[in-house]
C-alpha cells in the first residue's frame, strides 16, 4: 500500500490538538454533574471522575509536556503546537473547568445534598457534642498514625508523595520566637470524610486534624495551617531494550516513581499565605503556572466514598446484566463449547450482557472441563477478587497447560498486575510479559480442547478487561466462538506473544502494529471508489493517528459519507469545506463508559449498535469544525444507552 501524502497546508486547519481535545471530553462529563434532572449521587460521582481524570491527565500528559520543555524539544505536534503552547492553553483551559467544578459542587451539589439528608459540615459548625466525638475519633483514630515532619536545621523537606493531601503547618516558638515550618500527611487509609455518629453528616478529616494541632505541636504556637496537594509524574518509562528482566526493572522504575518523581501540579487553598505558597514552590521546585488554587476542598476525587451510601432513591435506577439467551440453561450451566461448536458464534455487549455468565463462565468451564488441555490468556487490567484469575489458578493446578500474558505496564495498576503475575506463578501458570518495546493491550483468550481425535480451538475476543468490576460500567463488546480459522488466528497471536515469531499475517484478524493501521486504511480507501455510494462507521475510544486521519479526509473528499462515534480524543476536524464535509463526529456520555471499538467490517448486532449510537440525542455531543463540542438537540427522544438495555432483555426472552 502506498503512503498517503503528507498535507502542505497549515496543519491547524488539518487538526485538533490532542491534549486540549482530551480536555473536551472532561469537559463533556463535568455536563453530567451539572445536569438538575440527574440524581444528585450521580452528580456526585460525575464531579468525583472529573477530578480524578485531572489528575491522571497532569500525572502523563502534562508531566510529558514538562519533560519535552525541559528536555529543550521544540518540534510541533500534528496541529502544529509547541510543547510550551500546549502547557500554556492546559493552564488556561484547566483554571476554567476546575472553577467550574468548584462552582457546581458549592452551589448546586452540596446544596441538594443537604436537602437529602447528606451534609457535608465543617469543624466550626460542629455542636458540643460532636466536639467530644472529634476529640475522641482523633485520640483514637487519627492521632496514632499521625507524623509531623518539621522542616529546620537537621530536617530536611520531607519527600511529598504523589496526591497525598497534606496540611502546611507553621508553628513558633514562644520563648525563642523561631517559625518554623512542618507537614502533616492525612492518614490515607482514613475516611476522607469522617462520618458523624447520625451518619449523615461528614466532616473533612483535615479539619478535624487542624481542630487538634495543639495535641501535635505541644508548646507551641500555631501561627497557620493549610491544605496542599502534590500531583507527581506518573508516567512508567522502562528501557525494556536494557531490561534483562522486565519485571525487576517495573519494579524498580515504580520504586523511583514513588521516592523522586517531578512534581507537575500543586494544589492550594486560595487562602494559602504567600510565605506557606513560597516555601512550598522553592521546595517543590515548581513555579507560578503549575500553582491552582481553589475555594472548595481539594481532592473532589474522594467523593467516591459518599457515592457508596446506601441511598438508592438517589441514584440511577439499578441495572442488572442479562445472560443472552443461548447461554440459558434449566438444568444449570450450559455447555458452553457445545452452544458455540453447534449454534455458532455469540457476541456479547457489556454492561447490557452479563460478563459473569458469558466471559468468566467460558474461563471458568475450560479450568473443569477435564478435555481442555490448554488455556492461555492476556491479563491487561483485572479486578481485585476475580474469579478468572482463580479459573486460571485451578486449570494449571489441575494439570492443564495454562499460559498467562501479564502486561507489567498496564498505567496505574503496574503493582497489582506484578502481584498477580507472582500469584499465577506459584500456581504453577507460565507467566509471560509479552513482545519487547510493546504494550500488549489484546483482550484475548484461547482454549484447546481433545474432541474425537483431534483437538478444537475455541476463543474470546473483547474489547474490555477481563475485570468484572469495570464490566459493569463500561461499554463493551466480545466474541465468544469456536470458528476455526479465528482459532488458528489467536493461537498464532499467542505464538507472537509468548515466545519467537516473525508472523505478519493472520487469516481475519487485524492486529497491531502489524497490519491494523494498513488493513484499516485499505478498507476506507475500498469506499472511497464507490464514490457518494460509500459509507464507513467507526466506533472508536479516540482518533489520533494522522495517516488514519488523513484517509479519512480523502475518502470525505470523494463523497464517502462517515460518521464516527469517538467518545473521548478526537484530533480529525469534521465539516471542514473540501476537506471532511461529509464527516460527522459524534461522542456519547452516559452512565456507562463507552469503551467498544467497531470498524468497518460489521454484522447485524454491530450495524444496530451503530444505528442507535448515531440515532441518539439524548447522550450525543457533536464536534465542529472550529473544534468545538456542542449537545445535539433532543428531538426524538433516543438514549442509545437505555435502548441497548431494553434491547438485551428483549434478547435473552428469545427462545433458544
Amino acid at each position: 500500500m502506498e503512503p498517503l501524502p503528507a498535507t502542505t497546508e497549515d496543519p491547524a486547519t488539518h487538526y485538533l490538538n490532542r491534549e486540549l481535545s482530551w480536555l473536551d471530553f472532561n469537559e463533556r462529563v463535568l455536563t453530567l454533574a451539572e445536569d438538575p434532572d440527574r440524581p444528585i449521587l450521580e452528580r456526585l460521582k460525575f464531579i468525583a471522575i472529573c477530578s480524578q481524570s485531572l489528575d491522571e491527565f497532569f500525572q502523563i500528559r502534562v508531566s510529558g509536556l514538562l519533560d519535552q520543555v525541559e528536555a529543550g524539544v521544540t518540534a510541533t505536534t500534528p496541529d502544529g503546537m509547541r510543547p510550551e503552547e500546549q502547557l500554556a492553553e492546559i493552564r488556561v483551559r484547566v483554571l476554567a473547568t476546575t472553577a467550574r467544578i468548584d462552582r457546581s459542587f458549592a452551589d448546586e451539589i452540596r446544596p441538594a445534598l443537604e436537602k437529602e439528608g447528606i451534609r457535608l459540615v465543617d469543624t466550626e459548625d460542629l455542636t458540643d457534642e460532636d466536639r467530644g466525638w472529634s476529640t475522641e475519633s482523633f485520640v483514637e483514630r487519627i492521632f496514632p498514625v499521625l507524623t509531623p515532619l518539621a522542616v529546620d536545621p537537621a530536617h530536611p523537606f520531607p519527600y511529598i508523595s504523589n496526591l497525598s493531601l497534606n496540611l502546611a503547618v507553621l508553628v513558633r516558638d514562644p520563648v525563642t520566637g523561631v517559625r518554623r515550618f512542618a507537614r502533616l500527611k492525612m492518614p490515607p487509609l482514613l475516611p476522607r470524610f469522617l462520618p458523624l455518629p447520625d451518619g449523615e453528616r461528614f466532616v473533612p478529616i483535615e479539619q478535624v486534624v487542624a481542630d487538634h494541632l495543639d495535641r501535635l505541636f505541644p508548646g507551641m504556637e500555631i501561627v497557620t495551617h493549610h491544605v496542599f496537594r502534590v500531583t507527581r509524574d506518573a508516567d512508567l518509562e522502562v528501557e525494556e531494550d536494557e531490561a534483562e528482566d522486565l519485571l525487576a526493572a517495573v519494579e524498580l522504575v515504580l520504586s523511583r516513581r514513588r521516592r523522586g518523581a517531578m512534581s507537575v501540579r500543586l494544589e492550594i487553598e486560595r487562602s494559602m499565605t504567600a510565605e506557606v505558597r513560597s516555601l512550598l514552590m522553592r521546595e517543590l521546585e515548581l513555579n507560578l503556572e503549575q500553582i491552582y488554587e481553589t475555594e472548595g476542598p481539594l481532592d473532589l476525587g474522594a467523593l467516591t466514598g459518599l457515592i457508596a451510601l446506601e441511598r438508592p432513591d438517589l441514584k440511577e435506577p439499578p441495572w442488572t446484566p442479562v445472560t443472552p439467551s443461548r447461554l440459558v440453561s434449566e438444568d444449570g450451566p450450559p455447555d458452553i463449547f457445545r452452544v458455540l461448536r453447534e449454534g455458532g458464534d455469540i457476541l456479547v455487549h457489556h454492561p447490557y450482557d452479563s460478563f459473569s455468565s458469558s466471559v468468566e463462565a467460558f474461563v471458568e468451564a475450560a479450568a473443569h472441563d477435564p478435555d481442555v488441555q490448554a488455556i492461555k490468556q492476556t491479563l491487561y487490567r483485572t479486578s481485585a477478587d476475580t474469579p478468572i484469575v482463580r479459573a486460571l489458578i485451578r486449570a494449571a493446578e489441575s494439570g492443564k497447560q495454562v499460559v498467562a500474558l501479564v502486561e507489567l505496564q498496564a498505567r496505574f495498576d503496574e503493582q497489582a498486575n506484578i502481584t498477580w503475575a507472582r500469584t499465577l506463578e506459584q500456581a504453577g501458570v507460565h507467566v509471560v510479559y509479552g513482545v519487547v518495546g510493546l504494550k500488549t493491550h489484546a483482550k484475548v483468550c484461547l482454549v484447546v480442547r481433545r474432541e474425537g481425535t483431534g483437538i478444537r480451538r475455541y476463543a474470546h475476543l473483547g474489547t474490555g478487561n477481563y475485570n468484572s468490576d469495570t464490566a459493569r460500567i463500561y461499554e463493551d463488546l466480545g466474541l465468544l466462538t469456536a470458528d476455526q480459522q479465528l482459532g488458528n488466528d489467536v493461537a498464532d497471536l499467542f505464538n507472537l506473544l509468548t515466545g519467537y515469531s516473525r508472523q505478519r499475517g493472520y487469516g481475519r484478524l487485524l492486529v497491531a502494529p502489524i497490519a491494523l493501521r494498513s488493513q484499516i486504511i485499505e478498507l476506507i480507501r475500498q469506499q472511497m471508489a464507490a464514490g457518494e455510494e460509500g459509507r464507513i462507521a467507526l466506533k472508536l475510544n479516540s482518533l489520533v493517528d494522522p495517516q488514519t486521519i488523513e484517509a479519512l479526509y480523502e475518502a470525505s473528499s470523494a463523497g464517502v459519507r462517515i460518521n464516527l462515534a469517538v467518545r473521548g480524543i478526537c484530533c480529525l476536524r469534521p465539516k471542514v469545506p473540501g476537506l471532511s464535509e461529509t464527516i460527522r463526529v459524534r461522542s456519547i456520555v452516559g452512565r456507562f463508559l463507552e469503551h467498544s471499538r467497531i470498524y468497518p467490517a460489521l454484522r447485524e448486532r454491530l450495524d444496530e449498535i451503530l444505528e442507535v449510537t448515531f440515532a441518539d440525542d439524548v447522550l450525543s455531543w457533536e464536534l465542529d469544525a472550529e473544534g468545538s463540542w456542542s449537545k445535539v438537540p433532543t428531538e426524538q427522544g433516543v438514549n442509545v444507552q437505555e435502548t441497548m438495555m431494553t434491547r438485551a432483555i428483549a434478547r435473552a426472552r428469545e427462545p433458544r
